[in-house]
C-alpha cells in the first residue's frame, strides 16, 4: 500500500497573518489560547533558527528569543481555509484523513487508474492544494509525511519506495515524531525525552526493546516505537460532510444578550436549513471573529443528539461567555449529523434491549468526542499465556442497530459488540 501526505507548512500561523506575509519572516508565534496551556503554537522559520517549536512552553520560548512576536490564533479563517484543501482533494478522488489542519493523509493505489502513476496522482494534489503544499508517498503515515517534509515545491513530491522504507526512516530524527504525537501533552514529551536521554535518530529508537520502552515511557513510547518500525493502523477516512452552518456578520462588536440573542438566530437558520434533512445534531462547532482581530472556535458535543432549539442553545450558551472580547460575527457549523428527528422508539421494549440502546447511544456519544478510538473491548487471544502481553488485545467495540421485532442484525447474535 502506498500512503500519499500533503502538508500546508504554518497554515495556522499564516492564517492568522492575512495580510501580513512580510511577517513570516521574523521570529513569531502563535499566542497561547485564553484559558489553555500556556505554550506557543506554529512558529515561523526565523523563530525554529532560535529552537523555538510547537508546543513549547511560552516562558522557554521567551528566554529562548526575547524578541519573540505572539500573533493571536485565527481559528476559524485556518478551519475554513483547511476545509477547502480537503475538499480539493476529495474531487480527484481522495479519501482523506486528516487529524489537523495542514496534514492530511490518503490512500495512492485506488487512484492509479485515474492518474497513471503515483506522480500523476501527487500532481494533480498540487493542482488542487496550491504551490504552498508539500506531497509525499511512503508505505506508512510516518514514511509519507518524512518524505512530504523533505519535498520542496519547485523539485516536486519524495516518494520512497516500500523496500526503502525501514533504511529512509531509519535517518530521520526523533523530532520528527514531535508533530505525529501533538495534541496530548503527555505524548508530544516523549520526543524531547528521547533526545535528552542521547537517542537522536528513528533507528536507534526502533533498535531499543520493547519492554524497556514502556517500562519508561508507558502507552505512548510503545506508539512511538511502532512509528519507527512502520508498524501503524490502517487509514481511516473521513466521512465527506455535508455542507452545513450558517454564518451571521454583526454590525460592530457585540457581547452579552446581543451576542445571546445573534446565537438564537443561527441556531433556528441552521435547523430550518434544507440540508439538514430532518436529521438531529451530536457535534457541532461554534466559530466566533472578535472586533480586535483573530477568532475563536468551539465544538459541542451533545450528550444525545438532538432537534430541540432551547437544548442546543443551552449548549453553546457557555462557549459565548469565554470569548475574550466583542464578537464581529459568528458562524455555527453542523460537523456531524445523528438520526432522523422523527424517529419513534417502540412502546414496548425489554430491559435488555433498552441496555444495549443505552451502550450503543453511549459509544456513539464517546467516539463524536474523542475519536473512534475512545471506546475499544477486550479481546482474549492466548488465554492460558504466560506473557500478559498476548493473552488480550484490545478491539475496535462495533456498535450494530437492532430491530424492533427481534433485537438483532443481519442475523448476528444479540451480544455481539455488546456484551
Amino acid at each position: 500500500m502506498v500512503i500519499g501526505c500533503a502538508l500546508i507548512p504554518r497554515l495556522k500561523l499564516v492564517a492568522a497573518l492575512s495580510g501580513r506575509a512580510e511577517m513570516l519572516g521574523k521570529p513569531v508565534a502563535l499566542a497561547p489560547a485564553p484559558g489553555g496551556p500556556q505554550v506557543v503554537g506554529q512558529v515561523s522559520g526565523a523563530a525554529e533558527a532560535f529552537g523555538i517549536h510547537e508546543g513549547m512552553r511560552l516562558g522557554e520560548a521567551l528566554a529562548r528569543c526575547p524578541g519573540l512576536g505572539l500573533v493571536a490564533p485565527d481559528s476559524e479563517r485556518a478551519a475554513d481555509a483547511w476545509e477547502r484543501a480537503l475538499g480539493g482533494l476529495e474531487e480527484i478522488g481522495a479519501a482523506v484523513e486528516s487529524a489537523r489542519a495542514g496534514e492530511a493523509f490518503f490512500e495512492v493505489e485506488g487512484l492509479r487508474p485515474l492518474w497513471r502513476s503515483v506522480e500523476g496522482v501527487l500532481s494533480r494534489a498540487r493542482h488542487r492544494l496550491g504551490r504552498a503544499a508539500r506531497l509525499g508517498a511512503g508505505p506508512t503515515r510516518l514514511c509519507a509525511y518524512a518524505a512530504a517534509l523533505g519535498a520542496r515545491p519547485r523539485r516536486g513530491p519524495v516518494i520512497v519506495p516500500a523496500g526503502a522504507a525501514r533504511a529512509y526512516l531509519a535517518s530521520q530524527p526523533v523530532g520528527i515524531l514531535r508533530e505525529r504525537l501533538a495534541g496530548d501533552w503527555e505524548r508530544a514529551g516523549v520526543p524531547d525525552t528521547l533526545e535528552r536521554l542521547g537517542v537522536r535518530t528513528l533507528g536507534e529508537l526502533s533498535s531499543l526493546p520493547p519492554a524497556a520502552v514502556a517500562d519508561r515511557f508507558g502507552k505512548p513510547g510503545l506508539q512511538a516505537l511502532g512509528m519507527a518500525t512502520g508498524d501503524e493502523q490502517p487509514l481511516r477516512p473521513r466521512e465527506r460532510p455535508r455542507p452545513l452552518a450558517e454564518r451571521l456578520e454583526l454590525p460592530e462588536g457585540c457581547s452579552g444578550l446581543q451576542l445571546g440573542r445573534a446565537l438564537e438566530l443561527l441556531v433556528d437558520r441552521l435547523l430550518a436549513a434544507p440540508a439538514r434533512r430532518d436529521r438531529t445534531l451530536r457535534r457541532l462547532r461554534l466559530g466566533a471573529g472578535l472586533a480586535g482581530g483573530g477568532s475563536r472556535g468551539a465544538e459541542v458535543v451533545l450528550r444525545e443528539a438532538s432537534a430541540d432549539r432551547a437544548r442546543l442553545r443551552l449548549a453553546l450558551a457557555p462557549k459565548l461567555e469565554e470569548l475574550p472580547g466583542p464578537a464581529s460575527s459568528l458562524a455555527l457549523h453542523a460537523l456531524e449529523l445523528g438520526p432522523p428527528a422523527h424517529d419513534q422508539p417502540p412502546l414496548e421494549r425489554s430491559p435488555k434491549q433498552r441496555r444495549r440502546e443505552r451502550i450503543a447511544e453511549a459509544v456513539r456519544q464517546a467516539r463524536a468526542a474523542a475519536g473512534r478510538d475512545a471506546v475499544l473491548r477486550v479481546l482474549e487471544v492466548e488465554p492460558e499465556s504466560n506473557v500478559p502481553e498476548r493473552r488480550a488485545i484490545f478491539a475496535t467495540y462495533e456498535v450494530r442497530r437492532f430491530s424492533a421485532e427481534t433485537g438483532m442484525s443481519g442475523g448476528e447474535t444479540a451480544a455481539d459488540g455488546y456484551e
